[in-house]
């Protein structure tokens, strides 16, 4: 079972060597995340959403790690979170049902106590 908080702090730890090692290029993939997690028509909660199905679905365990823990900043709930696995699984057929598996571990795990 991995352990989400640890996994995704490692990865953080990870990330600041990248952005040491390649500023223009992270500075560059920040700018990106921004403009798209910014607020418009849809709401950043409903993006975060979007982008954990999209991880689900693409099988990348910390993107899943990512965006559990932003949906949760954004206010998701756990109905929201089961829904959007849903919709990973459609989307993303047997392979996608085990990595939803994963995303509610991690959401399991990060969740207020």
């Amino acid at each position: 079972m991995t352990q989400w908080a640890d996994h995704i702090n490692e990865i953080i730890a990870l990330m600041r060597t990248l952005r040491g090692d390649t500023p223009n290029v992270m500075k560059a993939f920040s700018g990106l995340a921004q403009a798209a997690l910014a607020p418009q028509a849809l709401d950043s909660k409903t993006k975060e959403l979007i982008a954990l199905g999209i991880s689900v679905a693409i099988r990348c365990d910390d993107c899943i790690g990512f965006h559990v823990k932003a949906a949760l900043e954004q206010g998701a709930t756990r109905e929201e979170v089961i829904e959007t696995l849903g919709m990973a699984i459609y989307m993303g057929a047997g392979p996608s049902v085990m990595y939803a598996t994963h995303a509610l571990e991690a959401y399991e795990q990060l969740k207020p106590v």
